[in-house]
């Protein structure tokens, strides 16, 4: 799996990216926004913390993250 982590504010790329937001958030909710990136990587953030660190998934470590969620194992 390829993840690496990175503040926001270091990467041009990351600033300019277009995050997305669940359709299941809320304001009471903690919920994690996602942006793909030119480089085909996906970032990841905290959307209270917008400036604060990014994980980095390649899209197969995104697709194992999504199965194990959905199977109920995380």
């Amino acid at each position: 799996m390829s993840t690496a982590s990175c503040p926001l504010s270091g990467d041009p790329a990351l600033r300019a990216a277009a995050w997305r937001r669940s359709s299941h958030s809320t304001g009471t909710n903690n919920c994690v926004e996602t942006a793909e990136l030119g480089s085909g990587l996906l970032a990841l953030r905290d959307s209270k913390a917008p400036t604060g660190p990014v994980l980095l998934l390649s899209p197969a470590a995104w697709g194992s993250f999504v199965e194990a969620v959905r199977a109920g194992s995380l």
